[in-house]
């Protein structure tokens, strides 16, 4: 299945162009280096979480906004490979100079595609997710996750893609165990649910919110800590 490098990270919101512009103009090179989809997705509906949420997460501040996106790449060995490209490559060391975000507080990781269910539709609005999961609970979560991939299609999602934490650094400032309040014996998940549009979202989750299926059961039989996932909406500006 599909290996996954995802990316959260905080623009100044004055920025939102010049970002843009800096992601459209490396797309092709990163396609050169082997990705075969990269979306970068603006921070529409990111609400503020009790225990964590993505602001925090990259400790984005007033005038910032959160940034949720990808690469996708047919495996680790080829993901691994563009990594050594995007490392060495001068026209990649130019662009990383001018790069109008902190790149400090970028948070990174590797993670292996666990579902991949995919609609009908373009994708015009993105739902992200990070949460952490107990290692144990790798199945549990996995069903799960299919059973709500099938209620997300049938209201409306153009795809579900859920992805297992491979190769997730620690950063000396920002990183997804810190995001998720990862514990011991727990990987980080990085997720997303692609819609239509933003209205075709609201109505979507409307409607998911409603459906019986959605109620798995007691809190505490639950795979994860829902309490400690995050999430947003998000709008594509790059999709390469």
């Amino acid at each position: 299945m599909t290996y996954v490098e995802g990316f959260v990270v905080a623009v100044p919101t004055a920025n939102k162009d010049a970002y843009r512009k800096h992601a459209a103009d490396a797309a092709p090179l990163f396609r050169e280096f082997g990705v075969r989809r990269m979306v970068e997705a603006w921070g529409d509906d990111v609400p503020d979480g009790k225990i964590n949420d993505f602001k925090g997460a990259v400790q984005a501040r007033p005038d910032e906004t959160v940034v949720f996106s990808w690469f996708e790449y047919p495996d680790r060995a080829a993901r691994d490979a563009a990594n050594e490209k995007i490392m060495s490559d001068p026209r990649m060391k130019e662009m990383g100079a001018t790069m109008p975000f902190d790149g400090k507080r970028m948070i990174v990781g590797g993670f292996e595609s666990i579902l991949d269910d995919r609609g009908s539709g373009a994708t015009g609005y993105v739902d992200g997710f990070v949460a952490p999961v107990p290692d144990a609970n790798k199945e549990r979560y996995r069903e799960l996750a299919k059973m709500a991939s099938d209620v997300f299609i049938e209201h409306g999602a153009t795809r579900v893609v859920e992805n297992w934490g491979d190769d997730v650094p620690g950063g000396e400032v920002t990183d997804y165990a810190r995001a998720a309040h990862k514990k011991d014996g727990e990987t980080v998940v990085f997720s997303w649910v692609e819609w239509p549009s933003r209205e075709a979202r609201d109505k979507g989750w409307e409607k998911v919110m409603a459906d019986e299926r959605m109620n798995p059961g007691p809190e505490e039989e639950r795979p994860f800590d829902a309490k400690r996932m995050i999430y947003g909406g998000f709008v594509p500006i790059v999709e390469a």
